[in-house]
Formats: structure tokens, sequence, C-alpha cells
């Protein structure tokens, strides 16, 4: 499915043959089209790594490139100057679970109104295959060649205690639930975490595409993901690793956005596009 996301030109795309991250550009693309987003209506904030080259590969979107670990603080600041945006933070486990780690737990506080994408390969690729949060026990990767000793890092409880609204998983192998995954991700108001199996073909050899095949299940259509207890138990469950939604909170909670004083009363335009709107004001606020 060709969309207007993408290049028409040839580009020079720097993931191994087999990447997973091939599939989730796809999915993206498709799913910016079929919600009918404007190019110049989306922007994209991601670290550093394989998955932080994503925005690079969409065209015509705006994006930013940060520090490792920092796409959520960038994140926070373009949503304060432009809360119209269609506004994703994406990285890998490592960039944001690792270097990221404190601002994923304070973000996710915060309540900003975003799609956390994180590509979950489950090891370091763009340096070399170092274990990740997320690396298993006993997988050997360059940091740990006798077998990683970590225990795993949990994104989807931690993101649930934490108070996120919307806690979901999905796998780039099933790509019809991970496009109506991140779709509803999108459209809710409020801190959306999709954690995303996005195999490494060249550094992680333990956790494959047919690796994830046999150890996810989609989650049943019986199953109600605003029952906060049971979506705990979901994410508990390391034994076969559930794909879908699963944690909705039902009930509305404010956004960073909605707490600024520029933006409480609900007029989302930005301060600089607001008529009489008087720059030196602004600045003697942000620098007093």
């Amino acid at each position: 499915m060709a969309t207007k996301f993408d290049f028409e030109e040839k580009i020079d795309i720097s993931w191994c043959p087999g990447c997973g991250n091939f599939a989730l550009l796809k999915i993206l693309k498709e799913v910016f089209e079929e919600l009918g987003l404007k190019e110049q209506d989306i922007c994209i904030s991601s670290g550093i790594g394989q998955a932080a080259k994503m925005p690079q590969y969409i065209n015509n979107i705006n994006y930013y490139n940060g520090l490792h670990g920092r796409s959520l603080p960038v994140a926070a600041a373009i949503q304060m100057a432009n809360p119209k945006l269609t506004l994703i933070a994406e990285g890998g486990d490592g960039d944001s679970y690792g270097e990221g780690g404190n601002h994923f737990m304070h973000n996710v506080r915060r309540n900003l109104n975003i799609l956390h994408l994180v590509h979950d390969n489950q090891i370091y690729g763009l340096t070399k295959g170092q274990g990740s949060p997320t690396s298993g026990i006993g997988l050997k990767t360059s940091t740990h060649p006798d077998g990683s000793y970590n225990e795993p890092f949990n994104p989807m409880a931690t993101a649930i205690t934490l108070g996120a609204g919307f806690v979901a998983r999905a796998f780039t192998g099933n790509a019809n639930e991970a496009k109506k995954v991140i779709k509803e991700a999108l459209q809710y108001e409020g801190y959306a975490l999709v954690n995303i199996f996005d195999p490494c073909v060249t550094f992680n050899k333990v956790n494959t595409f047919k690796w994830y095949k046999d150890n996810t299940e989609p989650l049943a259509e019986s199953y109600d993901p605003t029952d906060k207890i049971r979506a705990l138990e979901v994410a508990f469950n390391n034994e076969k690793l559930a794909t879908g939604i699963i944690y909705k909170n039902p009930n509305k909670r404010k956004t960073l956005v909605n707490n600024l004083k520029p933006y409480e009363n609900g007029d989302l335009t930005p301060l600089y596009a607001r008529p009489n709107h008087d720059l030196n004001k602004v600045k003697e606020l942000l620098y007093k």
C-alpha cells in the first residue's frame, strides 16, 4: 500500500536486511494514511539508536532527533509549544527504559498527550549487541558473554502502576493487530505506551520472529482492558506474552497541557499563533 508518507526517491536505510523496523515503518505510514493525518500535523521525537532513525524515513513529517534516552523531555517541550500536533516519542527498549528510564517514569506521571512507541528487541542494536533492560535472563550478549543475570524490566506493569492511561503491547509480525493498537493509542487523550516486539536479526538470535510468534498471544475479544487488577495480572504473566490493549483507563484524566495556565480554558492554539500575541511578554515569562 503506497501512501503520501513514502519517499518517492530511493533513500539509504541503515537497518539490517530483515530488521523488524521495516515492518513497523510500513505499519506507521499506513496508520497515518488511514487516520487521514496531514504531514505537517505529525511530529516524532526520538533519541539515539536504530529505532530512533524511524522518523528520518517518513516523508515530510516534523521530527526531532535528540540525545540518547531523551525523546520524552523533548516531546514534552514540543507539546507545550504546540499542543495541536499529533505527537509520538519513539525509541528502542534501551533508549526508552535504560538511558531514558527516569524520563519514562516521570512523563507517565505528567500524562503527556502522546504515543510513546517503544521498539522492544531485548538488545542494543545500534551499539553492537549489549544487554538491554528487557534482555531475558541467560541471554548471551557482548556485555554478558555467559548470559544475562539481571531481572528484565517490565514496562507494562511499571506503566500501569505509575498511572498510565493506555498500555499496550504488539508484535510487528502481526501487522493487523499492531495497526489497530497504534491507531487507538494515537486517538487516546493522554499518555499511551505501545511496547512493540520488533526483532533484531543481527544481535539477538534468541528472540527471533519465530520466538515471538511462538511466545505471544493476542488477548481474547472478551478481555476487559478497563479492569486494572486484571491488567496487572496480564502484565506480570511472562509465560505467554499477551498482545493488544492491556489497560485503558475508562476515566478521563487531565493531561500535562490541560494543567498549564495558557491552555487551561481548552484553547490549544499555540501562544505564538494567537491574535495580539506579544512575544516580549512570553520571553519575560520564560526567562524570569
